[in-house]
């Protein structure tokens, strides 16, 4: 089965010619014969573009593939325009589906017919993307609504892709010591967990609604409200919303909207989920991004498409808070201590080496607007230094770093001259002075009570057991101190008899060798021979 998977890949490769959109002066030497005698270039290219080609064959390949595209889509530093052009098409703009198939599909998760649940429903899709298709609809009590309903037999073709994908994971662990830093097994198990999750309408309704309450009443971010009695495991109803689609730049000017403003909203809106929260939308990619028409001087996000989202450990959280503001203050040794400390690196790191090597990546990146620096450049870099020091890929970061990168690419259309260290700084730095003071010591206690009110009344019995416990091992460090002694007294009485058989046996060597005695030794020979053997013995037993 993953043999034939492989092999449908390799011929949308070669359907598509993808082989042409990498240009020979890329190709390593000693690979260039075999691209230049390739059979595949005796394919005809067509008249598709190369954007359109490779959109075209990351859709023919599935989900897996066009996510890897919408996140491409939003990385136009990095694309040539008329491939990223291309690519933003996979973030709503996917084949839809057949009408009646969604229509069957509704009507089956909801039990009953479409009439009845809706007072209309709309079957040309508004929009279709990897995973699902969005429809129109109305409530009966007038509510604008959309349905998003999950494409049919998606979850096999996911399920052979992430099979392949641990295929090849295994075997860069055998082939290649290198890939073991990397942890390609954990990553792909992160990311299965994390697509399968997206499969489930009742977790991202959930996610949804979690999130809409984090921000509630809030100018930064609006969420649409789910409608939960029409919400099933494939089919998941909520409000509708009409915001300008945030990469839609010349609407966006057109009402007069304050880019700077809605740039700088979105990185504190990054930093507010992963901080405050610990709970953000890991998949904010353009196509799930839109502007409020509303208040054009003072934008507001709207967020749609919570299937992903992430958190991390409290430790997770301080450590990247504080690698972040060294960061920012360009204590790259600082950087590199926590780095040690929460063992990222390898075991005997020396710290000054480590930050002299953080230095060279990130000192040339500081202190610039985000249109000249990339995150693509400096995790190049930094990745090149992990390796050096055998530092591990971190797989509950993973879906952080691709938000990030979403957020870089979203910053750069909004607005290129922002400072995207100068906006999150404050931030970071506020949130840290807050988690370490008595207004966080106070919330601590608050949220501790109900278990602090529990325990009280059991407090006198387990200060009297606490008490018993110490008193029970006074007694019994007393009766070691006793034995210990009685030992010890012991030890001497049997040293002190050890010496005197030894003197005793001494006195009597030396009385037989006496210098008055010889003349009776030489009649006696036996008796000195005992004698002297006798003495001896005494002299060398313990």
């Amino acid at each position: 089965m993953r043999l034939y998977r492989l092999l449908s890949i390799l011929w949308v490769i070669a359907r598509y010619r993808l082989d042409d959109l990498i240009p020979l002066s890329r190709v390593p030497a000693l690979l260039r014969p075999l691209v230049k005698l390739s059979p595949l270039r005796l394919l005809p290219v067509g008249k598709r573009s190369r954007g359109e080609r490779l959109r075209l064959a990351l859709e023919a390949l599935g989900p897996i593939f066009i996510k890897f595209g919408q996140m491409l889509s939003t990385r136009r530093d990095l694309l040539p325009p008329d491939v990223a052009d291309e690519l933003k098409r996979l973030q709503d703009q996917v084949p839809p589906f057949e009408n009646e198939v969604a229509r069957e599909l509704v009507e089956q998760e909801l039990g009953m017919p479409v009439e009845e649940a809706f007072a209309e429903f709309e079957a040309q899709p508004l929009a279709s993307a990897s995973i699902a298709q969005v429809h129109a609809a109305r409530l009966h009590d007038g509510a604008d609504v959309v349905v998003k309903v999950i494409r049919p037999r998606i979850e096999e073709v996911m399920r052979k892709d992430i099979g392949l994908l641990y295929l090849l994971a295994r075997l860069l662990m055998k082939l290649s010591p290198e890939a073991r830093r990397l942890r390609p097994v954990e990553v792909v198990s992160d990311y299965e967990a994390t697509l399968f999750d997206e499969l489930d309408m009742h977790k991202e309704a959930a996610n949804t609604s979690q999130l809409k309450r984090n921000f509630l009443d809030s100018p930064l971010l609006y969420v649409p409200t789910i409608h939960w009695p029409l919400t099933r495991r494939r089919v998941m109803v909520q409000e509708r919303i009409r915001g300008i689609p945030v990469a839609d730049i010349d609407e966006l000017e057109a009402q007069g909207t304050d880019l700077k403003k809605l740039a700088e909203r979105g990185v504190e809106i990054f930093f507010t989920q992963v901080f405050r929260d610990n709970f953000f939308h890991a998949d904010m990619h353009p196509g799930n991004i839109f502007v409020s028409r509303e208040n054009a001087h003072d934008p507001q996000f709207i967020a749609i498409d919570c299937g992903i989202v992430g958190s991390l450990t409290r430790e997770d959280q301080d450590y990247l808070a504080r690698n972040l503001l060294a960061f920012f203050r360009q204590d790259y040794y600082e950087v590199a201590a926590l780095h040690i400390e929460s063992g990222w690196v390898g075991e005997g790191t020396r710290a000054n080496e480590f930050a002299a090597a953080i230095r060279a990546v990130c000192e040339p990146i500081l202190e610039k607007p985000l249109k000249d620096i990339s995150f693509g450049q400096v995790l190049l870099g930094l990745f090149q230094t992990a390796r050096r020091f055998n530092m591990e890929v971190q797989p509950q970061l993973v879906l952080l770093q691709k938000t990030l990168l979403n957020i870089e690419g979203l910053g750069r259309q909004l607005y290129p001259d922002l400072d995207l260290w100068a906006t999150a700084r404050p931030y970071l730095e506020r949130w840290m002075k807050e988690r370490a003071g008595p207004k966080a010591f106070w919330a601590e206690m608050v949220k501790q009570a109900p278990e602090l009110s529990h325990q009280l009344p059991q407090l006198p019995v387990m200060a009297f057991q606490a008490m018993q416990r110490i008193d029970d091992e006074h007694r019994a460090r007393q009766r070691q101190t006793e034995a210990l002694a009685t030992l010890r007294d012991r030890v001497n009485h049997a040293s002190s008899t050890g010496w005197r058989l030894r003197a005793g046996g001494l006195l009597i060597a030396v009385a037989f060798g006496w210098q008055p005695l010889i003349a009776w030794a030489e009649t006696q020979p036996m008796m000195v021979l005992v004698g002297a053997g006798l003495g001896i013995v005494l002299l060398l037993w313990r």
